[in-house]
């Protein structure tokens, strides 16, 4: 069952809200989301990020403790 904000928050426990990067992280992740790209780049890491509406759309939860996990747990 998909979160009902899973589009606008982040697993707090994957991501807190007080991190340093949290504005650039979600402006990434929303103009990923609007554009239809299923990733974005971290800004810290540089690894790539599945967004919340590619993983909704996939189905099911990996459980692999994704960033942007639209599932409930």
């Amino acid at each position: 069952m998909l979160r009902d904000d899973h589009s606008a928050t982040p697993d707090p426990r994957r991501l807190s809200p007080g991190h340093r990067h949290f504005d650039e992280i979600m402006t990434r992740h929303a103009h990923a989301c609007t554009q239809g790209i299923p990733t974005y780049r971290d800004p810290v890491s540089g690894f790539a990020v599945f967004t919340s509406a590619f993983l909704a759309t996939r189905g099911y939860c990996c459980d692999s403790g994704c960033r942007h996990c639209p599932f409930q747990r």
